[in-house]
């Protein structure tokens, strides 16, 4: 490796951060393709509800369960993901999720009865709890600080293609041929991690020098400046050796707070802000409002997904605070709309409430896939110093699934008590978020990994 490095001295040096190399985008779409199969798994259950149903027989609390059991899986799978993330590797844990995916996907496609789709389901649910964890942190460790923002927010983006893939092509083709398309980006990824490097930062916590400065200069270019990224990572890791390795009740102490507040709080108040009771029963709302619930589903794929791309595309110029900001006012606005449009049904005011719930339901949609869906993702993987990241993005992962799981599990109760009223109390946790963010959620944007986390530390 010092032979290599002293040979690049003798060609002009481009500083690290001066643009995207192949390589960086390889890896980039490589790890995605992790996040298209979690989009997959969200997106599949709707599209294949009539079909399984009809074909195997199955009871509507039979499907439940299979849809939900992903939830489960998945909290199985975060609890496990920064730790087999520490010990695999990144990619190596990325390998280790699709194994569990592709799996699952073929159980669903060749199952015969309710037990064998729970089977697959579980398994995909499984795999993605671990690249749901995984995936944005490999991304913040490979790329410049001038791109990170973006490239990570590529994350969401992909999410979000997978599920409207499978809501689109579920129309057209057989929910066995729609499991089996699942197991292209498996595949895909499976393949791919053989030609792309390893984080440098994690080689480098294992102690593995010569192997973290190589994976440095592959992915910057073999002319590209390497020398200041490289030390800033050495020191940094050097003072964390120190350290034992963090256990669970290590993350509690007061150095740790200000991270632990900022990442497990959007977290929460992603979830509990209404997403996966737009997400998950979309169909019902716009039925229970009056619309047409195809075309508002439609409507809710033409509108997220280029608003997905412009957030990625803004994440590294706005900063993520600022748009975070202007995301969560818009989803705020959204569910007051939506409860709105209720409210004005259930007293019989207005005869066009349907459509205002249709503008809600967009408006929500397209404001979170601004920001709110992939920027608590960017800082969760930014904020964490490596020797507590895994414990930690378990932690800050499972808390995420489980405020899934809280929401899906709930919205039927809480609807039949009161749609308005649900969706004035989404609105009221927006709020809430717009303050938190104000007052916690550091900017991370053009700064470097070690350099968020000592600011982090030094906050308590």
């Amino acid at each position: 490796m010092a032979d290599e490095v002293s040979n690049s001295s003798s060609r002009p040096l481009l500083p690290a951060s001066a643009s995207a190399t192949a390589l960086l985008l390889l890896s980039t779409f490589v790890a995605v393709s992790g996040s298209y199969v979690f989009g997959c798994a969200v997106g599949f259950s709707s599209p294949a509800q009539s079909g399984i149903l009809t074909d195997l027989g199955l009871t509507l609390s039979e499907y439940s369960l299979f849809g939900s059991i992903s939830t489960i899986g998945a909290m199985v799978g975060a609890v496990l993901s920064g730790k087999l993330a520490d010990l695999l590797g990144r990619k190596g844990a990325m390998w280790f999720a699709e194994l569990f995916n592709l799996v699952g996907w073929l159980a669903i496609a060749l199952s015969k009865n309710a037990l064998w789709l729970d089977i697959g389901r579980l398994s995909t649910g499984f795999g993605v709890g671990l690249l749901s964890y995984v995936v944005p942190v490999y991304i913040a460790e490979i790329t410049p600080k001038n791109l990170r923002g973006a490239f990570t927010a590529a994350n969401q983006l992909m999410i979000c293609c997978g599920v409207s893939v499978m809501f689109l092509i579920g129309n057209v083709i057989t929910w066995r041929l729609l499991a089996l398309t699942g197991t292209i980006p498996c595949l895909i990824q499976l393949v791919g991690l053989f030609f792309v490097p390893e984080s440098p930062r994690w080689l480098a916590k294992v102690g593995k020098w010569d192997g973290s400065e190589a994976s440095l200069l592959r992915l910057r270019g073999r002319n590209a400046d390497i020398f200041e990224e490289a030390a800033e990572i050495r020191e940094y890791t050097r003072s964390l050796e120190q350290l034992k390795e963090s256990g669970l009740m290590d993350l509690f102490q007061r150095k740790y707070a200000h991270s632990l507040i900022v990442g497990v709080g959007l977290m929460v108040l992603q979830q509990f802000g209404g997403v996966n009771a737009i997400a998950y029963y979309a169909s019902a709302i716009f039925l229970s409002a009056g619309f047409s619930d195809r075309v508002g589903t439609t409507a809710m794929v033409i509108v997220q997904v280029p608003v997905t791309v412009l957030g990625t595309l803004l994440m590294d110029k706005s900063g993520r605070r600022p748009l975070l900001l202007v995301s969560v006012a818009g989803t705020f606005l959204g569910c007051f709309i939506i409860g709105l449009s209720f409210l004005l049904q259930d007293l019989k005011l207005w005869d066009s409430s349907p459509v205002l719930a249709l503008v809600g339901v967009l408006i929500f949609g397209g404001s979170f896939s601004l920001g709110m869906g992939g920027i608590p993702w960017v800082i969760m993987s930014e904020i964490f110093p490596i020797n507590v990241k895994g414990v930690a993005g378990s932690m800050v992962t499972v808390v995420n699934w489980l405020g899934s799981w809280i929401i899906t599990y709930s919205f039927n109760f809480l609807a039949q008590w009161s749609s308005a009223g649900t969706f004035f109390m989404f609105a009221a946790v927006c709020g809430v978020t717009i303050i938190f963010i104000v007052k916690l959620v550091p900017e991370t944007k053009g700064r470097t990994l070690e350099e968020i986390q000592e600011s982090m530390l030094s906050f308590n």
